[in-house]
């Protein structure tokens, strides 16, 4: 999966796109030149409210120099004027006449339209979870400052000279107050009864100990600025100074954080979903609205969910057999998979370095065979590296893009608390997931096309997670398994997972499932480690709907496949079908559907 920020996905937007062969038009008049205009004007906006945002695109420099020393506001002042921003916006887009736009101009109207427009229906229930919906929690195992802003601040703020090491260190002091600003937001959500459930606060302050008990001379954030200002000759007590912040505004800032987690903790229920949140019910279906960026109710989505179960349990008795592998339900025989010590790395760093060296051997055979399948490739590279150990008790494997112009690569975080989970015949698929055909490839390509600056910020969970998942099946067209047939039951094993998730997010927040019943489900069709179902279900706790994305999304880029190859017949190539799908950047689902249907029309005409 990728990172996700509910804060900087305020707005998302496009402008004119390139496809290859089809020749840029000419300079946008009328509406259109307006509309190009107008979403210029958000996207400086959007630079200026997000710092962070900048840093991450590589932006903070010139202009917004003073940005790369400041983070993101959190404060309840802050959600209260993206509100009004959103409705701002709302009503400068409908100055726009969207009945004179076409083409790419119509696509990138409806785009921002429609990230606006759920965002409003939020912002007009909801005065919980900051902005928007799909993450109630300020603070949990996957979400707050605690768990980003230190690879925020390790991995994106970039050190090359003085200036930038002094912003760091202004950016380890905003920190600080960044906490405090979402313990501000804490307290007022468990005012208007928004708690987490108790296991999110167990495993949340879990791991916010963890951070706690790490000193300074062993903690990343101190030792990221010491070595970095080192290796580019800046002189400075670099690792003092930061050692003097650490010591004496972040960790009393989280430990103020902690104690506000620790009151509540005796407040907390077991119930999981978020039903039982005010406007629960309506909370849930605008998350799912959300995530899926389509109508489905949830009871399609569970029933869409048990449908693919059924259908991938089908496949994966039939692999197993092929294998030798008859006795019991799948999911028992995917649980002797993982239990197969001859599928295990060893569970120490020379174990874990391995596993990361046969990522990359994965990554470079899956590239060879791009130019077949992809009219465009991405220039950017991708590595492969670890989740920080202070979060990985509650985190999951994803991917985070790479800056604009290419100086950070786009980087492949695999969790590795326990390589019991990480078995060899799952790694294939999930390094395909997440960067190439997958993410990487994607996010890379979103970057690098011919879009105005805007639409390269903007990413959707149905459409991104629905092409990594689609991209699992591309690889398996590709021939990736056609020699390793215990990593194609690694391929059917993840669409599972992505199915069972359906089943189970719609399970616990519209249907009253217990995070119990949920795990014992996960298991029963997973087959995956205690710990592994333990950590899926708890973290669609806190990120209700995401997980309904992936499969939505999925079946949709499958659904327009099949619509244009039958549409075009003989003039149909996948590599154009690609490239019009990718290049055309990030979309709600409709309006992927509308992507395609111009592909069709211009490959009709020749």
């Amino acid at each position: 999966m990728t990172k996700i920020d509910r804060r900087r996905l305020l707005v998302s937007t496009a402008a004119m796109a390139a496809l290859p062969g089809v020749a840029l038009s000419e300079p946008a008049t009328g509406e259109a030149a307006k509309l190009n205009t107008l979403l210029d004007d958000f996207m400086q906006r959007n630079l200026r409210r997000s710092p962070e945002t900048a840093t991450s695109l590589g932006l903070d420099a010139g202009s917004l120099s003073a940005e790369k020393s400041l983070l993101d506001d959190r404060s309840l002042a802050a959600s209260a004027a993206d509100k009004v921003e959103n409705f701002k916006r709302q009503k400068e887009l409908a100055r726009i006449n969207r009945a004179a736009l076409t083409g790419m101009d119509a696509v990138n109207y409806d785009t921002v339209a429609y990230v606006q427009d759920v965002q409003a229906e939020a912002d007009r229930q909801f005065n919980y979870g900051g902005s928007g919906s799909g993450a109630p929690y300020i603070v949990s195992q996957l979400t707050g400052s605690y768990q980003s802003v230190p690879d925020f601040l390790d991995t994106q703020h970039s050190i090359g000279s003085k200036d930038d090491a002094e912003a760091y260190l202004a950016r380890m002091s905003a920190f600080a107050r960044a906490m405090d600003q979402e313990s501000e937001q804490v307290r007022h959500d468990a005012g208007v009864g928004v708690i987490p459930p108790d296991f999110v606060i167990d495993t949340t302050l879990k791991q916010m100990k963890t951070f706690a008990d790490t000193p300074a001379d062993k903690a990343t954030l101190v030792a990221s600025i010491a070595k970095r200002a080192k290796d580019k000759a800046i002189d400075g007590d670099w690792a003092g100074r930061a050692t003097k912040l650490y010591d004496n505004e972040v960790l009393p800032a989280l430990n103020r954080q902690m104690q506000i987690l620790q009151g509540l903790r005796a407040k907390a229920v077991h119930e999981a979903g978020v039903h039982r949140l005010p406007k629960g019910d309506a909370y849930y279906a605008v998350s799912l609205k959300n995530w899926t960026t389509t109508d489905l109710a949830p009871a399609e989505v569970h029933r869409l969910g048990l449908e693919q179960v059924k259908l991938l349990n089908a496949r994966l008795d039939e692999a197993f057999r092929k294998e030798g592998m008859s006795k019991g339900a799948p999911w028992q025989r995917l649980r002797a998979l993982f239990a197969d010590p001859k599928f295990l790395y060893p569970n120490t760093d020379a174990g874990k370095a391995k596993l990361i060296a046969d990522l990359n051997g994965k990554v470079t055979a899956v590239q060879a065979k791009l130019p077949a399948w992809f009219g465009t490739l991405p220039k950017a590279r991708v590595e492969i590296r670890r989740v920080p150990p202070a979060i990985e008790a509650g985190a999951s494997s994803n991917y985070q893009s790479g800056t604009l112009d290419g100086s950070r690569p786009g980087a492949y975080y695999i969790v590795l608390r326990d390589t019991a989970e990480d078995p060899s015949w799952l790694m294939p698929t999930l390094t395909y997931h997440e960067a190439i055909p997958g993410h990487h490839l994607q996010g890379s390509l979103q970057r690098e096309a011919d879009l105005p600056l805007i639409r390269k910020q903007i990413w959707f969970s149905a459409y991104g997670e629905g092409w990594a998942l689609y991209a699992e099946q591309l690889a398996e067209e590709m021939g990736m398994y056609k020699t390793d047939p215990w990593g194609r039951i690694g391929y059917l094993h993840d669409a599972l997972l992505r199915a069972a998730r359906m089943v189970m997010d719609t399970g616990i927040h519209s249907q009253g499932w217990t995070r119990e019943r949920a795990i014992q489900y996960f298991i029963e069709n997973q087959g995956d480690p205690d710990s592994a179902a333990v950590s899926e279900v708890e973290r669609y706790c806190v990120w209700p709907g995401q997980a309904t994305s992936y499969m939505v999304g999925k079946l949709e880029w499958l659904r327009l496949r099949a619509k244009a190859k039958a549409a075009l017949g003989p003039h149909y190539d996948i590599r154009k079908f690609h490239d019009a799908g990718l290049l055309s950047g990030p979309t709600p689902m409709k309006v992927l559907g509308t992507v395609v249907d111009n592909y069709i029309a211009a490959g009709r005409k020749g």
